[in-house]
């Protein structure tokens, strides 16, 4: 599959030094990154369960509404 990728400047600058030094072509460099981070990275990351997230506040002794009412408050100070 072919994809068009687009990089900031000094990341692609880094990019063409290590695949000049590696002798790659710049697709296989990101083939073999993207491999890489793949391989790493946790199944499922940037999903968040609902396991995970609900009852964050219980325990906190502070009222979750409350607390971003307080927050957003603050944004419509002039």
């Amino acid at each position: 599959m072919r994809t068009i990728v687009d990089l900031p400047d000094d990341l692609a600058a880094r990019a063409d030094r290590l695949r000049r030094r590696l002798g790659l072509s710049r697709a296989e460099l990101i083939r073999r990154a993207l491999r890489l981070y793949l391989e790493r990275a946790p199944e499922g990351e940037g999903v968040v369960s609902p396991e995970r997230v609900f009852g964050l506040w219980r325990g906190r002794g502070v009222d979750g509404l409350a607390w971003q009412e307080r927050l957003r408050s603050e944004w419509d100070r002039d």
